[in-house]
């Protein structure tokens, strides 16, 4: 840590290493897929970007290795960009999920509610990409028709919630997007990155009446639920239309466009053109590459690399130099 110039600006790419999360639900396949090598079982979670409090990413490459990333954009506000940013630091978290047993039903507050209930935190909007899925998996999405709150309360302590809930077959590449107040839940058998506001308010519902390693059911938040919860059923869930866009060497489609974030899949392939593609973040905000899929390499002035392989978390800073990026990889492209 001694030999880290953090006064030094560099608006170069760097490695994230995660933080992981052991809660009762996750299994291996982050450790057997993505090699994060954490010692936890199970593994549920990993933080790949992140800048929360619970769970903050360390810098694993450059001249600021060892340093963790809120310390460094604290010194370099600019790398964030000129786009507004709530609460002054990295506006997204960004995790990998193996769900091997499913999720408590939950719902997450707005902005609003969580300001002003839960000690001035941002309240979670979020995504999710399926990044694989069991023949059977399904994720809880919202109710089968609108719901009053009456019979809500009453089906949460009472145990019969299920029989209201929508459950949704999921696959591989599927896209879901989940506003505050929606309730939802993975289920078993999803593989998951989701990209979501950084908070870590979550309102569970239901919880299958599962204990935890001590024995214990776990806390449920029931009447902060049925504040923020929405009643209505919603429109029929269906997938968006995938539109491509097409460059040297690598193509785009759009999954995602809030105001809290974009997200876009990158198709990498510079095998079979003779220049490497080109990649620059603009003043406005920074990016964060999370490789699904694959393995590339990316080259930047003086002869500086940065190899990335599956399960990799890069952030680039805003205004960042001009790089090129060679290989053979899927990567999903998260900018605010």
């Amino acid at each position: 840590m001694t030999n880290i110039n953090i006064n030094l600006k560099s608006n170069s790419p760097f490695l994230l290493k995660p933080v992981g999360k052991d809660y009762l639900w996750g299994g291996s396949r982050l450790n057997d897929d993505f090699a994060k090598e954490i010692e936890m079982f199970p593994l549920a979670e990993t933080w790949e970007c992140s800048t929360h409090p619970d769970g903050e990413s360390v810098v694993a490459s450059g001249v600021y290795k060892g340093l963790k990333l809120g310390t460094v954009l604290e010194n370099f506000p600019e790398y964030l960009g000129t786009h507004p940013v709530k609460n002054g630091g990295l506006p997204i978290l960004i995790k990998f999920i193996d769900a091997k047993k499913d999720l408590s039903v939950q719902v997450h507050p707005d902005d609003d509610y969580a300001r002003e209930n839960e000690n001035g935190s941002l309240g979670k909007t979020e995504m999710w990409y399926v990044l694989d899925a069991s023949k059977d998996a399904k994720l809880i999405y919202g109710f089968h028709h609108d719901m009053d709150k009456q019979t809500l309360r009453k089906s949460l302590y009472d145990g019969t919630i299920e029989r209201y809930l929508k459950k949704v077959p999921i696959k591989k590449d599927d896209i879901f997007f989940i506003e505050a107040g929606h309730v939802h839940a993975i289920g078993a058998g999803a593989l998951i990155a989701e990209i979501q506001e950084s908070s870590n308010i979550t309102y569970r519902m239901y919880d299958y009446k599962r204990v935890d390693k001590n024995g214990n059911e776990r806390e449920l938040h029931i009447e902060k639920a049925l504040d923020v919860v929405k009643l209505s059923a919603g429109n029929e869930l269906d997938q968006p239309m995938r539109v491509f866009c097409f460059k040297n060497g690598f193509a785009t489609e759009t999954l995602c466009r809030c105001k809290y974030f974009q997200v876009e899949r990158m198709f990498l392939n510079t095998e079979c053109c003779r220049e490497m593609a080109l990649l620059k973040t603009e003043s406005n905000s920074f990016q964060a590459l999370l490789c699904t899929e694959g393995c590339g390499v990316i080259f930047w002035e003086e002869n500086q690399t940065l190899s990335f392989y599956r399960g990799d978390c890069i952030f680039i800073p805003a205004d960042s130099v001009e790089m090129r990026i060679h290989g053979t990889a899927k990567l999903l492209k998260v900018n605010c």
